[in-house]
C-alpha cells in the first residue's frame, strides 16, 4: 500500500550538511505519520525525528535537536531530513518509516519502511 524510497545519503566531513529525502507512493500517504530512524553497525535502530500527518507536530531525539529538521510535503509525497552540523556519531544507515497511527520512538510502531541510505561523517 505504501512504498518508501530514501535518497540523499553520502560521505561528508564533520560540520557539514546533508539533506535526505523519502519519496512515498500510496493513496493514503497524507494520513500517515512519518519518521526517520538510523542504525549504526552493532547498534539497535534508533529514532531520529518524526512528523505528524499534517506536519503540525514534530519530535526529535535529543541527540539531533537543533541540528536536524524534518519536514513533509504531502502534495509531492515527500519527507525530508535536513541534517546540519554533522558529527561522526551521526554515521549510520538512515531509514524512512510510515505509521498509520502516529509518531512512535520504537521501530515496531511503524508499518512501512524504506530500504535505507548510508550517511558517513568523517572527522
Amino acid at each position: 500500500q505504501v512504498q518508501l524510497v530514501e535518497s540523499g545519503g553520502g560521505l561528508v566531513q564533520a560540520g557539514g550538511s546533508l539533506r535526505l529525502s523519502c519519496a512515498a507512493s500510496g493513496h493514503t500517504f497524507s494520513s500517515y505519520a512519518m519518521a526517520w530512524f538510523r542504525q549504526a553497525p552493532g547498534k539497535e535502530r534508533e529514532f531520529v525525528a518524526g512528523i505528524s500527518w499534517s506536519g503540525g507536530n514534530t519530535y526529535y531525539a535529543d541527540s539531533v535537536k537543533g541540528r536536524f529538521t524534518i519536514s513533509r510535503d504531502n502534495a509531492k509525497n515527500t519527507v525530508s531530513l535536513q541534517m546540519n552540523s554533522l558529527k561522526p556519531e551521526d554515521t549510520a544507515v538512515y531509514y524512512c518509516a510510515a505509521s498509520r497511527s502516529g509518531i512512535y520512538v520504537k521501530p515496531d510502531g511503524y508499518d512501512y519502511w524504506g530500504q535505507g541510505t548510508q550517511v558517513t561523517v568523517s572527522s
